[in-house]
């Protein structure tokens, strides 16, 4: 269930369907819900090494910070952040 949180942590971002794609290669016959390690790391690795999944472009990271950024001072406190990846 939480295939597309650990690929996007190790810095991939692929789309719902690119999740579903790689979870289908390596959850087992009877889909459980569960992925066995040992056929994860072959295929994350070799998502890893060819650069499957392209990084979020720069300019749509620096959008959502400025959306954050009420104040429109250019930045966020660290406070800030704690609270928006916390509880928001």
């Amino acid at each position: 269930r939480e295939i597309g949180s650990i690929v996007r942590s190790l810095g991939c971002f692929p789309t719902e369907a690119e999740v579903q794609e790689l979870l289908a290669q390596v959850e087992e016959e009877e889909p459980t819900g569960y992925v066995h390690l040992e056929k994860f790391l072959p295929v994350m690795t070799k998502v890893l090494l060819d650069r499957s999944y392209r990084p979020i472009p720069e300019d749509v990271l620096l959008h959502a910070f400025e959306a954050l950024d009420e104040n429109k001072c250019g930045y966020i406190t660290k406070e800030e952040l704690v609270k928006y990846l916390t509880e928001e």
